[in-house]
């Protein structure tokens, strides 16, 4: 079995979809106004944004996107600095990871 597609609420599409075209290589397929979007990434995984006007998602609730090495996690935290996201450096937890609050009102951890 695979996840084939995962359907998020956000607070804002149009930045959260940026967000993931720059930092994670997402490509939008589809894009209607500020209240819809679709994303595939290179192995056919489809991510739909929703606009939504109450977003809460549970404190531990997150998506993570798994990088080759750690050398990929370093470059990916350092870049999201440079462009004023407020994250952590990475640490060795379960894996070399951070967490970075996403435009759109949910957490998004990076790892390898």
């Amino acid at each position: 079995m695979k996840l084939n597609h995962m359907n998020l609420t956000v607070t804002d599409v149009d930045a959260t979809r940026i967000f993931f075209e720059q930092y994670f290589n997402l490509q939008t397929k589809g894009n209607h106004s500020d209240s819809f979007a679709v994303l595939v990434d290179k192995d056919g995984f489809l991510l739909a944004l929703m606009k939504g006007v109450h977003v809460n998602y549970p404190q531990s609730f997150h998506i993570g996107f798994e990088q080759e090495s750690e050398e990929q996690v370093n470059k990916i935290n350092q870049r999201l600095k440079d462009d004023g996201y407020n994250v952590k450096l990475p640490i060795r937890a379960h894996r070399w990871t951070f967490y970075v609050k996403a435009p759109g009102g949910f957490t998004v951890e990076v790892f390898s």
